[in-house]
């Protein structure tokens, strides 16, 4: 049997990937190739991929027809696949609902049809909004604040229902501001890295003030992983390294790690952006054993490493 991954040729996808087969497990990866950044990058992704125990099917979540073909032989999924960013959600809220709504319903849906009985979903600590901090999982999820947070959260609710009715089993983990090698284009630590390398302005909204608990992709891996090896019956976990970093100190470790100064542009703060994100990871610990190990203070260095180096 193998364990379906949606989403498996981007960013945190393809890492998780990567550890399955390291650990012998049989792997398939679900993605749509979609163009929200070049289809190259994701394609370089599952080169570093191949091997016998691994297949790839490109699907789009939201066709039940063509995702249907890619549970044959499947005994659970990790869905990673989704739309994702604060701001393109604001621009294009009907897309996003239609991906990460949607396409999670089809993929439960699919999991009842064909017998699947374990599921782990990746949301986001976007559900938790304006909430004081630092957010734990029993937090009321009453106030996003963006079209992004509020699919995150319907697809939250739509695997209780399939819990609550189908027994499947299910690990919900919010994902908090995740970064490292092969890391999404259009994220902070991505970006910011391009454009101080290339000598061009960044965009610093709010007095870069915000902050956010950046977590460096491999301990993002090892709390996906062990969520899957649990098969819980039913359980919310928080995945971030427990740690706030203002936007300036982290623009600040950027420019130590390539050794040159940004030129920044200030503008107001984005609708959309909450002032702060802030996990407390006391439940993952004491469930998963989940202990981040990459403080930003090297996570940055590494990836600017890799940037230098693809």
């Amino acid at each position: 049997m193998s364990v379906l991954v949606t989403g498996g040729a981007g960013f945190i996808g393809s890492h998780v990937c990567e550890r399955l087969l390291e650990e012998g497990n049989e792997v398939v990866c679900v993605d749509d190739f979609n163009d929200f950044y070049s289809p190259k990058t994701k394609k370089n992704n599952l080169s570093l991929l191949e091997c016998d125990n691994f297949t790839s099917i490109k699907a789009d979540i939201r066709d039940n027809k063509s995702l249907g073909k890619t549970f044959d032989g499947v005994d659970s999924v990790i869905h990673l696949a989704a739309r994702a960013g604060i701001r393109p959600s604001i621009e294009n809220p009907l897309l996003y609902e239609d991906v990460n709504v949607k396409g999670t319903l089809n993929l439960l849906e699919l999991c009842r049809e064909k017998g699947v009985k374990h599921f782990v979903f990746g949301s986001s600590s976007s559900v938790y909004g304006l909430n004081k901090i630092p957010f734990k999982e029993g937090d009321l999820l009453s106030g996003p604040i963006s079209p992004y947070a509020a699919t995150k959260i319907a697809g939250e609710a739509l695997c209780h229902a399939y819990h609550h009715l189908y027994g499947i089993k299910t690990s919900i983990l919010r994902l908090f501001t995740v970064y490292g090698p092969r890391g999404r284009p259009d994220m902070a630590v991505y970006k910011f890295t391009k454009l101080i390398d290339e000598g061009k302005p960044i965009q610093v909204y709010g007095g870069g003030t915000s902050k956010r608990d950046y977590t460096y992709v491999s301990d993002i891996v090892e709390g996906v992983v062990a969520a899957w090896k649990k098969k819980f019956d039913y359980e919310i976990l928080n995945l971030g390294d427990s740690n706030t970093v203002e936007l300036n100190q982290l623009i600040s470790l950027i420019e130590n790690a390539l050794e040159k100064t940004a030129k920044k542009r200030h503008l107001p703060e984005q609708p959309g952006d909450v002032p702060v994100t802030f996990a407390d990871i006391s439940k993952s610990r004491r469930k998963l054993g989940y202990k981040p190990k990459v403080l930003i203070e090297e996570g940055i260095p590494r990836f600017a490493e890799w940037y230098k180096s693809v």
